[in-house]
């Protein structure tokens, strides 16, 4: 072989092995693989009905949400099906790429064919017909002679969390989708409809709140308060309970930034007017969970007794200064320093804050195993946080920066953080979430069924929420890249 011959080849094999070693380097390439593996499978082989629960065995075979289900039950309440099509909606308008459209549009006929008459959304869809003939669903003809459950919930963000998916979708779709932006709207004029005059929202509704509920009572402690839990229909009272409120502002917030008119931005106010209202007088100038109609907190169900609620109260600390940054308004701050310093007071000696404070005397208060009101938490149940962090140093710092800003500092200020992280800061996480795919294209972790019973083998688990959170990342990364490229 002739010297020139030998070092042609020997050129040609090492720029084929620096192409090699670049091309097995090249991390956009290997995100953009890994979302179209994790997207495939997720779509063509998790997903039922186009919807999602919150856990799967790690073969597929066994499935849970708040509850053992079968392939006929998908779930609403995150992190199930709004939340996986949320993802998808946001890889999308972030990459273009036509399988997350696909997949976020069969997650949202899911959705359409779980609404209700009344509007919302309740924890779940169900597709078994038997069972499907027990709900008032939008989509399927009344059963007259058939008392059905026509329930829109607030609770744990179910139909907050439908509209935010819906609304996004419905933008990338650029309105054109006739069904999603008809149901979008719909639940949207529901929802304004469900508002009580004094700017509230019930855990559930049915239909429009009655306009005869007193508009202008400012909250109050109760003349007589009750130690045993009364029971009743306490889903139809005001409730700040799992920051069902603050969830609605910031569906009200995206829906004025998506469809405009102004009618979404005035009730978004009406309701910090009742944020303003709820907020309890001294010696407790924090909020309660819940409030009846005389604006006096009271029972929910039987382990949230009447009192003023430590965790509540600091996601209403975070709404106000939201608020504030929309409106410019200063009247959304000055419950705040008030709250904080009472909060700041009410800490646990670990530095916590209880649930639940007394009404009145302060006192920390707990429930027992057999849900019976006590001052001690050694015999608490299991199933619910009475006791939960505290995020006041966070609070305060937050509030100090906002209470100084100007109308000018304000008008600068972004609704939402729109900046974009560099693309070096998400290297780390995206290598490590690459590695952890299968060959299927699924991330299974370590993890157990919680419905599927004690002598359940289940130890290596499907979280919906993994696959939302790494698909959301991959496809922010790939973002990013194609900006910097």
């Amino acid at each position: 072989m002739r010297i020139d011959s030998v070092f042609r080849t020997a050129a040609v094999l090492l720029i084929g092995t620096v192409q090699a070693f670049a091309a097995a380097d090249d991390l956009p390439a290997q995100a953009r693989a890994a979302m179209d593996r994790g997207v495939a499978f997720f779509h063509q082989q998790v997903a039922a009905h186009g919807g999602y629960v919150y856990l799967y065995s790690a073969d597929l075979k066994k499935q849970e949400g708040e509850g053992k289900t079968t392939r006929e039950t998908v779930w609403v309440q995150p992190p199930g099906t709004p939340s996986v099509g949320e993802a998808f909606v946001r890889a999308y308008v972030r990459t273009g790429d036509a399988a997350c459209l696909a997949a976020a549009k069969d997650a949202a006929e899911c959705l359409l064919q779980g609404q209700y008459r009344s509007g919302g959304w309740n924890a779940s869809v169900e597709f078994d017909p038997a069972v499907r003939a027990k709900e008032a669903y939008r989509t399927d003809r009344p059963a007259p002679k058939k008392r059905q459950r026509n329930n829109s919930s607030l609770d744990d963000d179910k139909t907050q969390s439908a509209l935010r998916f819906l609304m996004q979708l419905d933008r990338a779709l650029k309105f054109k989708d006739e069904r999603i932006h008809e149901a979008t709207l719909f639940a949207l004029d529901s929802l304004l409809a469900a508002q009580y005059p004094n700017g509230g929202w019930a855990q559930v509704w049915e239909a429009p709140a009655d306009p005869q509920t007193p508009a202008n009572l400012k909250a109050r402690y109760p003349e007589d308060l009750p130690r045993k839990y009364p029971g009743g229909d306490y889903w139809n009272f005001y409730t700040f309970n799992d920051n069902n409120i603050s969830n609605v502002i910031d569906v009200l917030q995206l829906a004025e930034e998506i469809y405009g008119g102004g009618r979404y931005r005035a009730a978004m106010l009406k309701a910090g007017e009742f944020i303003l209202a709820a907020q309890m007088p001294d010696p407790q100038p924090a909020w309660a969970q819940q409030y009846n109609f005389q604006m006096e907190p009271v029972w929910a169900r039987k382990f949230e007794p009447a009192a003023v609620s430590g965790g509540e109260s600091q996601r209403l600390i975070e709404t106000l200064m939201e608020l504030y940054i929309d409106t410019g308004d200063r009247r959304f701050l000055e419950p705040i320093p008030k709250a904080l310093a009472y909060l700041k007071k009410s800490q646990l000696p670990d530095g916590r804050l209880a649930r639940f404070y007394e009404l009145r005397t302060n006192r920390p208060l707990y429930l027992t195993t057999d849900y019976t009101l006590t001052y001690t938490d050694d015999d608490l149940p299991t199933h619910y946080g009475f006791q939960v962090p505290s995020r006041l140093p966070q609070l305060e710092r937050r509030y100090e920066t906002v209470s100084t800003m100007t109308p000018a500092k304000l008008a600068q200020e972004p609704k939402k953080s729109t900046a974009l992280p560099k693309s070096a800061s998400l290297e780390p996480r995206v290598r490590k979430i690459i590695a952890e795919q299968d060959d299927r294209g699924a991330w299974v972790e370590a993890g157990r069924l919680k419905y599927h019973g004690k002598g359940d083998s289940t130890d290596r688990v499907i979280a919906s929420e993994t696959f939302a959170k790494n698909l959301d990342l991959l496809s922010q990364f790939l973002q990013v890249s194609a900006a910097v490229r």
